[in-house]
């Protein structure tokens, strides 16, 4: 019962902090809600007794990800008037309400008509880290390496705009 619960608490900060992502209007605020969201899934990664995955969601995404994304965003001192202006930002968000509403609502039915049953999730050893470095590193390299490279491609970017931006003023 107490896991449930800590279930529902979990998925519900993570859905709000990703709606705050796509709500929130400046960057900074949005970053917040990522990082909210960041935790949370963490928090259900605990839940999982996947330890490694728990430990390396709050050490590099909240942690270490996060800080370089708010230093960026710093860094840019991005002010309301550098914010473009979002005509027809009402119409997108009822838009998109009309097309996820439905499908949620679908999704709520088939979760309730799946039968209560107890299920063994984890088996031994599950988010050690002998067995998800053996994935990473064989199934999952390529990918991993990408991600790294787009990092760092994405840091440059954003240092060399903060840096024209300074010159021209």
């Amino acid at each position: 019962m107490f896991a449930e619960g800590l279930f529902i608490g979990f998925s519900v900060l993570s859905v709000l902090g990703a709606l705050g992502l796509v709500l929130f209007r400046h960057p900074m605020n949005g970053a917040m809600s990522l990082i909210v969201t960041m935790i949370s899934l963490a928090g259900l990664y605990a839940l999982l007794s996947a330890k490694l995955i728990f430990a390396l969601q709050l050490i590099v995404y909240a942690g270490a990800i996060m800080s370089l994304i708010i230093f960026i965003i710093m860094f840019l001192n991005i002010q309301e008037s550098d914010l473009p202006e979002e005509k027809g930002r009402l119409t997108y968000l009822i838009g998109g309400s009309v097309v996820i509403i439905p499908i949620t609502l679908f999704l709520i039915k088939v979760v309730k008509s799946i039968p209560n049953a107890e299920a063994t999730i984890v088996g031994n050893g599950f988010g050690g880290v002998k067995e998800v470095g053996l994935v990473l590193y064989q199934d999952w390299l390529l990918p991993f390496e990408i991600v790294s490279i787009l990092l760092l491609v994405a840091l440059i970017g954003a240092v060399v705009l903060a840096g024209k931006r300074r010159v021209i003023k």
